[in-house]
């Protein structure tokens, strides 16, 4: 290869045009930053597998490099750092990093619109909402990739949570639109960077977290500086997703568009079996936390609120009028399929 550069350097210009271009204008390996919501202990599972598995195949083609949460940005930022070009990817749900969106306010936990994870990825492939969801960030300069389930929203508390009532006051680390919804019952939301969130649980700064179920409390450390777990949640999986600078993704060759498409999605259902598993798992086998529950009676006011909630969403525009109607006639369909395909 040396002795043929050097040879294109000096011979003619017909022999330099005709055998110039294959070694010349060889393409460099396409680089991306990605930066994740998820700080490392919780990336390992979320995000690391399926970045590894592309970069090992597209090899000289195409690397990505992860960033962890609040790494390059703070996770309220990672949109906009997007939308400029100032990193490549990201890996979040729509709320938490601030994305100025009419869907936005449905990303992460919207309160009782999923009961459990395949209910997601049903709702964006057979429901429509993948479209929806292309159509709002092709508006703001952002590819929607992908779409998956996570895990479901619980409490983790200091004290323990036996009523509406034990909610009173407490300050808790939670996404905007569930910290939204949950203040109607005294909830108390706290932003903080997701890194600080043990320390300031273990000095008094927050009293619990709804942020995870009982699979992340254990994995990030959390269940070590609580002591309850509430059974009752306000969402059965987090919608999340995967998205890209859409130049940036314009640059991509088609082929690697797809093995993109391909890990991700592997990445939604490596998630969808890791939470699963570890909520019943550690439920029944954790030592660390202690599970309560608020009876059924009283939590039924919780889930009337969330039908009130979605009314108040869907009036604020069109767009989200029909993310909700696509709520409520999933949610209807899925009520009539019943037992045993069904509990709920």
């Amino acid at each position: 290869m040396t002795t043929r550069r050097k040879f294109l350097t000096t011979a003619g210009v017909g022999a330099a045009a005709s055998l110039a271009a294959p070694a010349v204008h060889a393409q460099s390996t396409i680089r991306w930053r990605m930066q994740t919501y998820a700080g490392p202990a919780l990336a390992e599972h979320v995000v690391k597998p399926a970045i590894d598995s592309f970069n090992k195949i597209a090899g000289d083609e195409m690397q990505i490099e992860l960033f962890y949460a609040d790494q390059l940005v703070p996770t309220g930022e990672l949109f906009r750092a997007m939308q400029q070009g100032t990193i490549d990817a990201v890996q979040s749900d729509d709320d938490s990093m601030a994305s100025p969106t009419e869907v936005t306010v449905f990303g992460g936990y919207f309160p009782f619109a999923s009961r459990y994870s395949l209910d997601v990825p049903v709702l964006f492939n057979q429901y429509g909402l993948n479209e929806i969801w292309a159509e709002e960030y092709a508006k703001v300069g952002v590819k929607h990739i992908s779409a998956g389930a996570w895990d479901p929203c619980h409490f983790a508390t200091k004290d323990p949570i036996r009523s509406l009532a034990d909610l009173k006051g407490k300050r808790v680390f939670t996404f905007p639109t569930a910290g939204r919804f949950l203040s109607q019952f005294g909830v108390v939301p706290v932003t903080l960077p997701w890194e600080d969130i043990e320390v300031a649980v273990q000095t008094g700064e927050l009293d619990g977290i709804a942020w995870s179920g009982i699979t992340e409390d254990y994995t990030v450390g959390w269940a070590d500086v609580t002591n309850y777990f509430l059974t009752n949640n306000i969402s059965g999986a987090w919608i999340g997703h995967f998205f890209a600078n859409q130049d940036r993704w314009n640059e991509v060759p088609e082929r690697l568009q797809e093995l993109l498409k391909v890990c991700m999605e592997q990445s939604h259902y490596y998630r969808q079996w890791w939470y699963w598993g570890g909520e019943a798992a550690l439920r029944v086998n954790g030592t660390k936390m202690e599970l309560t529950s608020i009876p059924d009676a009283e939590w039924d006011q919780v889930e009337a609120a969330a039908q009130k909630f979605w009314d108040e969403i869907a009036a604020e525009s069109e767009t989200k009028a029909k993310v909700v109607q696509i709520f409520k006639q999933y949610n209807a369909d899925m009520q009539k399929a019943g037992r045993p395909y069904r509990y709920g």
